[in-house]
């Protein structure tokens, strides 16, 4: 970039706000998903208020700069990667908790807030935010309203778009708008802020999020359910369903990821079972509850224990943690395909299949009440280009399988830069019209975090 151009950004904004060093870039340059190949950004800004934000996107709407927004960069889709000539839009340092409104239970905070520093300060008030993403404790509110994140608690309620009311919004000529409401109904004119949720980035820039806050739960019973392969552990998620108890949390992990668990933690899951259903219950009903899950579980072969809280918060912890704490490369790809509940058991079997077909890696772990699944295939690095083709084989086959059982290529993750080839099997050309359409209506000279989330005109 001509450094004249970087210097009349450097004007507009306080000292120190604009870094262009390779030390400085290079740390922003990526997310945790997949690169596809590697850019490194022309600058990197701070920025810590919502004029700020107008004034780099003035900016950049008049010499046609490419902006990437980024929060913490715990993207796993490449949604926060850089792009070639871009500017990074840094949002972390917007990180105030504007207001916590108890009656009307509703928060008010900036972009760059930590999801739990969020429910810290719910918490104080008997209330949390629902969405909880195993990255919560360093992932920021936008990045989660950027993906429509989900989280452990999906099960019960929902995913991000079903906890904003209102959002913020730079566009890309810098104009400040305000959608929603802050009341839980609301209906009138189109709904910008579902629109928003999800965007990734290339509609606008979120400045400030309205959440709605639950009831912290009165109380919560959490089980451990130990079965001898994958397959038992998914038909257990629909027996529950049939029991028609709704768990606030009901997790799956395959006894591969158990194994790497046991590996990096020092615990001792895999000698327990094949599989592990973990789920947990919360309410005023939470222990009625639970007593049903029991007795369903352990009717399908189950070896079901009660987790006293301890327990219960270190299991909780270690399915957080169990995408592991590698970063994504070109050998390892985890994914977040989603199916309709009836088809899990059908399609983790297929997934082994698939994985022994092509003679890579395996391990499944899933949000199992929602249908949202993470597969990570791997091949050893060792095996170089060959090795990585037969990953690209069994990822096409597992994201055509999900496709024609009628699901997503994309549950809570996004399609960032990674999932591009594969929207086009999901979405019918008209639609996809219609999505440039209207990022055209928003970013008309296309600067908005550009090759993400929708693919580009032929």
């Amino acid at each position: 970039m001509i450094p004249e151009l970087i210097a009349g950004l450097s004007g507009l904004l306080p000292a120190g706000a604009v870094k262009t060093g390779a030390f400085d870039v290079e740390p922003y340059a990526r997310d945790q998903g997949p690169v596809l190949t590697l850019q490194s950004p022309s600058a990197v800004v701070w920025v810590e208020t919502v004029e700020q934000v107008q004034e780099v996107l003035r900016w950049a709407h008049t010499n046609r700069v490419p902006v990437v927004p980024r929060g913490a960069g715990t993207g796993v889709s490449g949604g926060a990667h850089a792009t070639t000539g871009c500017i990074v839009l840094n949002l972390e340092r917007m990180n105030r908790i504007i207001a916590v409104k108890p009656l009307d239970e509703i928060a008010v905070v900036e972009p760059g807030v930590i999801n739990a520093d969020l429910n810290t300060a719910a918490a104080r008030h008997g209330l949390m935010y629902a969405p909880d993403p195993a990255s919560y404790r360093i992932s920021t509110i936008g990045g989660n309203v950027a993906t429509n994140a989900g989280g452990l608690r999906c099960a019960k309620y929902g995913v991000t778009r079903d906890s904003i009311l209102a959002l913020d919004v730079v566009l890309a000529d810098g104009t400040l708008i305000h959608t929603g409401v802050q009341t839980f109904k609301g209906v009138a004119g189109y709904d910008l802020t579902s629109l928003f949720v999800g965007s990734e980035g290339t509609l606008g820039i979120v400045v400030g999020v309205t959440v709605r806050l639950r009831y912290l739960p009165h109380s919560e019973q959490t089980l451990a359910a130990f079965f001898p392969n994958v397959q038992a552990a998914a038909a257990g998620v629909l027996a529950i369903g049939q029991a028609r108890v709704q768990p606030a949390i009901m997790e799956l992990l395959d006894g591969m990821t158990l194994s790497a668990l046991d590996g990096a933690h020092g615990s001792n899951l895999r000698g327990r079972g094949g599989a592990l259903l973990l789920v947990q219950t919360d309410g005023f009903g939470a222990e009625a509850e639970a007593a049903v899950v029991r007795t369903v579980l352990t009717s399908l072969g189950g070896t079901v224990d009660s987790q006293d809280v301890g327990e219960a918060a270190r299991l909780i912890d270690l399915r957080r943690h169990s995408r592991g704490d590698e970063v994504d490369d070109e050998f390892r790809v985890g994914e977040d395909v989603a199916v309709p509940r009836s088809q899990l058991v059908h399609y983790i079997a297929q997934l082994e299949r698939v994985a022994a077909d092509h003679s890579v890696q395996l391990k499944v772990v899933a949000h199992a009440g929602d249908g949202n699944l993470h597969p990570t295939f791997w091949v050893s690095a060792r095996e170089g280009v060959e090795g990585v083709a037969r990953l690209d084989l069994a990822l096409d086959e597992s994201v055509r399988l999900a496709l024609d059982l009628g699901g997503t290529i994309t549950g809570e993750h996004g399609v960032g830069q990674y999932k591009l080839r594969w929207l086009p099997w999901e979405q019918g050309e008209q639609v996809l019209e219609l999505q440039r359409q209207i990022k055209d209506v928003f970013d008309p000279h296309g600067i908005l975090n550009p090759g993400k989330a929708i693919t580009a005109r032929a």
